[in-house]
This record gives C-alpha cells, sequence and structure tokens, in this order.
C-alpha cells in the first residue's frame, strides 16, 4: 500500500480540520474521502471501505467512539485501522479509544510529520498483515497439496505393489530353485508398471492438483476390456480377501473418449474402498449400462457401477464421502487421508461425468459414475 495507492476517510464536524487534513495528505499522495459525521462516515465506509481512517471524537448524532465501535462489529470492516484524532487529552479518553477499537491516538493541535508518520506506520503494520495472511494460504494450499501426493503414493502405489506381493509369494511356495512364470502374468506386471509410472509422471505436475483440475489425455476406450483387465490384475487381492467380482457389462458397448490410466484409479479405488471397509467374503459386481435420456434417440452416457453386499454407509458419511477429507464407516481402522473417493469425484467430472453412492446401513453400497459416450457412437448389433 503507497501513499498513491492508499485510500483514507478523515471524518470531522469541523470544516476547516477537514479542508486541512485533506490538504496535508493528498500533498503526500493519498487518495483522500471527506465525512462531514459519523452517520454519512458509515454509509461511505460501507459503500467503498477506506485503506485507514482518521477519526474524531466529539461529532453530534454519533460520536467517533461509536463509530468504531459499529465499524469492530462488521467483519468487513473490523480491519480498517482507526486512528483517532481528537482535542481531548485525558488518559481515561484515550484508553476508550483503544478499548473500542482504534489503533492509534493523535491531540489536537497536531504536527503535520506525526499524523503522516503515525498513517504511514500503520499502513505499513496493514501490508504486513496482508503479506502474512497470503503466506498463510499459500502454505496451507502447498500442505494441501502435499497430502494428495502423499495420499496418491500412500494408496494409488500400494494397490500394485500388493498385487505383485501376492503373485510372487504364490510362486515362492514352490519350492525350486528355478520358477517358471507364466507369460500372462509378465504381460499384467508389465502394464501395471507402465501405469504406475503414468502416475508418477502426473505426481510431478503439481499445477494440477494446486489448482483442482485434472488433465486428462484421453482416447477411445473399450470399456469391457479394460474392466476384463482390472478383474485379472486383481484377482490376488480379490482372493486374499476371499472376495468375488463379477462383471456385467455388455460386450457390444459403445467406445468411450476417455483416459484409461485415469479410470484405472477410479476403478482401483472403489474396489479398495469396498475391500477396506467390510468384511472378508464380500461380493463385488461391476456393472455398465447404457442411459438414454426420455425423449431422446441417442444414447447420451454409460453409466457404471461398483456393488457390494457389505455393511453399507449411513447417510450422514455418504452425505460428504467425496469432499476431501471424508472417511467411510471404518475409517478409525485406517491412516489413510480420506482423498481416494475426492479423487475419483475430480476425474469422473473432468470426463464430463458425475459421481455418487446409493446405500444404507447394512444393506451394502453401490457406487455409480457416469461417463459420456463418443459422438456418432451406437451400439453394436
Amino acid at each position: 500500500m503507497s501513499p498513491q495507492t492508499s485510500n483514507i476517510l478523515v471524518v470531522d464536524d469541523t470544516p476547516d480540520n477537514l479542508r486541512l487534513l485533506s490538504a496535508m495528505l493528498s500533498e503526500q499522495g493519498y487518495k483522500v474521502r471527506k465525512a462531514l459525521n459519523g452517520n454519512t462516515a458509515l454509509k461511505t465506509i460501507y459503500q467503498v471501505p477506506p485503506d485507514l481512517i482518521l477519526l474524531d471524537i466529539n461529532m453530534p448524532s454519533l460520536n467517533g467512539y461509536q463509530v468504531c465501535k459499529e465499524l469492530k462489529k462488521d467483519p468487513k470492516t473490523k480491519e480498517i485501522p482507526v486512528i483517532f484524532i481528537s482535542a481531548l487529552d485525558d488518559v481515561l479518553d484515550k484508553v476508550k479509544a483503544f478499548n473500542v477499537g482504534g489503533v492509534d491516538y493523535i491531540t489536537k493541535p497536531f504536527q503535520a510529520e506525526e499524523v503522516i508518520a503515525r498513517i504511514e506506520n500503520q499502513l505499513l503494520i496493514q501490508r504486513q498483515k496482508k503479506q502474512l495472511q497470503q503466506q498463510i494460504k499459500e502454505r496451507e494450499k502447498t500442505e494441501q497439496t502435499l497430502k494428495v501426493y502423499l495420499h496418491a503414493v500412500s494408496h494409488d502405489l500400494r494397490n500394485p505393489v500388493l498385487g505383485f506381493s501376492l503373485i510372487l509369494k504364490n510362486f515362492l511356495k514352490q519350492e525350486k530353485e528355478i520358477i517358471e512364470i507364466p507369460r500372462k502374468v509378465l504381460e499384467q506386471m508389465s502394464k501395471s508398471c507402465d501405469r504406475q509410472l503414468n502416475l508418477i509422471n502426473s505426481l510431478v505436475e503439481t499445477q494440477q492438483f494446486e489448482m483442482e483440475v485434472i488433465k486428462l489425455n484421453t482416447q477411445p476406450l473399450n470399456l469391457p476390456k479394460l474392466s476384463q483387465q482390472l478383474a485379472s490384475e486383481w484377482q490376488p487381492m480379490l482372493a486374499e480377501k476371499k472376495a468375488s467380482l463379477h462383471l456385467k457389462i455388455p460386450a457390444n458397448l459403445p467406445s468411450i473418449e476417455a483416459d484409461s490410466d485415469r479410470l484405472w484409479r477410479v476403478l482401483e479405488n472403489l474396489m479398495a474402498n469396498a475391500l477396506k471397509h467390510n468384511d472378508p467374503g464380500i461380493k463385488l459386481t461391476f456393472r455398465a449400462d447404457i442411459i438414454k435420456e426420455e425423449g431422446d434417440l441417442n444414447p447420451q452416457v454409460i453409466r457404471c457401477t461398483l456393488e457390494d453386499n457389505g455393511v453399507g454407509i449411513s447417510p450422514e458419511i455418504a452425505a460428504t464421502l467425496f469432499e476431501r477429507y471424508q472417511r467411510g464407516n471404518r475409517a478409525k481402522k485406517s491412516l489413510g487421508l480420506g482423498l481416494g473417493l475426492y479423487l475419483c469425484r475430480k476425474i469422473v467430472e473432468a470426463h464430463g461425468g458425475e459421481i455418487g453412492v446409493i446405500t444404507k446401513p447394512d444393506h451394502g453400497a453401490k457406487f455409480w459414475f457416469t461417463l459420456p459416450i463418443m459422438p456418432n457412437q451406437h451400439p453394436s448389433h
């Protein structure tokens, strides 16, 4: 806040004092507004808040103390520094001025140098406060971004590592020096490594999380094929939890324009949550259906659902489940940050879709999301 940009309101019921202070401040480069009484001052402050107020105390109708009290009640004006300028020089008058929210007190008759020095001091303090507040906001933003990164590393990268571990443990049970691994297994592991490399690359794109914008690399995607690959790769984790995954996706489903790595993350997050928050032995069903809007001849979107027969989710938790740092019913057993479903929402919304959950306690949960069908795509016959 320099003198050229600082806006100062002078409030005094004596016109000569107003003219003197206004001329003095204008010579220093300040933008000056004037008010002859407390009511006029409040109106002009609420319309365009100044950077600082020079306020007389003894005024008719509404005195300076009352004006200051009103300003400090309002969140929009309470941070504006108020310097009292008055002929009252009793200690009690000054104490009262500070008690109602004043930041300084100048006794009349005043010296121009003193007034300017006190104003510049308060403007400097305001400028430093704003800088500090901005630094705090930036630090909080950085901490939130770091939490997103930590989640991606601890959650998204954990799933394939766990899968690799289970696969390798099964092979190591064979008491042989040389173990043969089927080509299909190696291909699955290779594809998973590629997906994780893409995820790591996305993590270094800091702006996408800081700005809460998900950048997509979209291509025509065959959802039935992707779901088969996911089911195959997740088989070790499903077996570990004695769970089953049933795919009910029409083979003739039209192509969608999607980022396969991001969509894989959505499905992995939904499946990982279902396994984590339910007892062993649950049944998962993944469906995909074409949704047509009434009166529209062409299909509009594909609706995907992942349904389980587990413990369900309470309505209170379900209402905020896709917000940042929200967790499921059994979150106390987990050290997760509650970011998985939040990221699912961001990814689905980046694709132009919506996401939600249908659930009630003890009746399982059905997570759903929609994806737009590519233009001119229709189910094959």
